[in-house]
């Protein structure tokens, strides 16, 4: 065990951000190593955590933003917004989501304050991406239960119903990239009874998700094939992803136009970028726009809108590789999360992105 160090836990500041990356119970495991914990009043209200669960973990809980980020090491949900730059220092280390391949303001901010930055969605282990998964599965439900709603006519959509009816047959969807995301979103889709294709690079993948019924239909993404699915889709969920890089764009702002008026997109990966050429990011507060007559749902934090959920799970995943960092910043465990150090990016894919920032190489 390492010495102890100083946890801080300050309130999401994005956009109806309600997520907290601590649970009280996470947070009695990390005092219990000997670590202090400093919660901001009020992080884990919109999760369903009050100031009394932290305290009775051990945490001491402080009056602002800025006494949770005087801690030596601060954990968090989102990737810092603009008005919290202020708050960082080269003693400083940050464990959270960054997606920093979209965010070259905040990449150019960690590299010139010296923060050494951690980032979920990098880490790796034998499975995947164990830090992004949790989320990625809340997404990829939450897309299924998006598209349903935003096709209706009520929120601007064709009218069209996912599951059809009697005599009507069911919505044609297509879901972009199986990983757990989209995954996730073909399992919610067949449940609604949609009809569902679902398109990969990977053959394996896509040969395992036809026989174990994800999907209706599979195709290998192939430009000229992929843009007929799309032309007939009442819904195209994107979910495309590079760990690290930005998300390749699959679908085409020709392919998009080509689509039925009142037709809906759910851009998954808009958080690294988009896998969508029309989308732009949206918040919770604006989430859609209208291009090409296809509505476009792009909420960079979809799991924010289940922050109870996604808190608890997302906890659970981040807890034991923040006892890891505080013990041994270097462990094998946290291998490919560590994105910039010592005012120097060392991920590969965030320095292949921004070639004019200094990196390690």
């Amino acid at each position: 065990m390492g010495e102890a160090r100083i946890v801080g836990l300050p309130a999401e500041t994005k956009d109806r951000e309600r997520r907290v990356a601590l649970t009280a119970s996470a947070v009695a495991s990390v005092v219990d190593r000997g670590h202090r914990v400093l919660v901001q009043t009020g992080a884990g209200d919109g999760a369903g955590f009050g100031d009394d669960a932290y305290k009775e973990a051990g945490a001491e809980i402080v009056g602002s933003a800025a006494d949770a980020w005087a801690a030596e090491v601060v954990v968090k949900v989102k990737e810092p917004q603009a008005a919290e730059y202020d708050h960082f220092r080269a003693d400083l280390t940050l464990f959270t989501y960054l997606h920093l391949a979209a965010e070259p303001e905040l990449t150019t901010a960690l590299v010139e304050s010296g923060v050494r930055s951690y980032a979920y969605e990098t880490l790796t282990d034998g499975h995947g991406l164990p830090l992004l998964a949790p989320m990625s599965e809340v997404a990829g439900r939450a897309a299924a239960i998006i598209g349903a709603e935003r096709l209706s006519a009520a929120e601007g959509g064709s009218g069209t119903l996912l599951g059809g009816a009697a005599g009507v047959p069911p919505a044609k969807t297509v879901v972009i990239g199986l990983g757990v995301a989209g995954t996730m979103a073909a399992r919610g889709l067949r449940g609604l009874d949609a009809h569902v294709t679902g398109v990969d690079i990977d053959l394996e993948r896509l040969w395992r998700h036809h026989l174990d019924g994800t999907v209706d239909a599979t195709q290998i993404s192939e430009p000229a094939a992929l843009a007929a699915h799309v032309r007939e889709a009442d819904l195209v969920v994107g979910a495309a992803l590079v760990p690290g890089a930005r998300a390749p764009v699959v679908v085409t702002e020709a392919m998009v136009a080509s689509m039925r008026p009142g037709s809906v997109v759910v851009d998954l990966a808009i958080d690294q970028g988009g896998c969508i050429e029309t989308a732009r990011p949206t918040s919770l507060s604006e989430p859609t726009y209208v291009e090409h007559g296809v509505l476009h749902y792009c909420v960079t934090n979809v799991p924010g809108q289940f922050p109870r959920t996604a808190s608890a799970a997302l906890s659970a995943a981040v807890a034991p590789r923040l006892l890891r960092l505080l013990d041994d910043p270097d462990h094998p465990a946290l291998e490919g999360a560590l994105n910039v150090a010592d005012g120097v990016v060392v991920h590969p894919a965030v320095a292949t992105t921004f070639p004019h920032l200094p990196s390690r190489g």
